[in-house]
């Protein structure tokens, strides 16, 4: 596979920058960079969100009253009338 060499390379640059221009090929750069970072820290907060709801679902649910439990409640509830 052919692999252009340094002054195949300047002579691309050359015409990127005549056809672009310097002041786009600055914007293209700094937009590229803030799309990049964005995607990085869209990355890290997906997998905070991912670890929080992982520890909700490994997180032991509160036992419901059994029978006994509410008809105690009951009694106590009528005794206190």
């Amino acid at each position: 596979m052919w692999m252009p060499g340094p002054m195949e390379l300047m002579i691309i640059l050359g015409v990127v920058m005549l056809v672009f221009g310097t002041s786009k090929l600055k914007n293209v750069g700094k937009d590229l960079g803030g799309a990049i970072s964005d995607f990085k820290s869209g990355l890290k907060e997906g997998g905070e969100k991912e670890e929080k709801d992982e520890k909700k679902e490994k997180a032991p649910a509160a036992p419901a009253a059994s029978a006994e439990d509410k008809s105690e409640e009951k009694v106590e509830e009528k005794a206190a009338k």
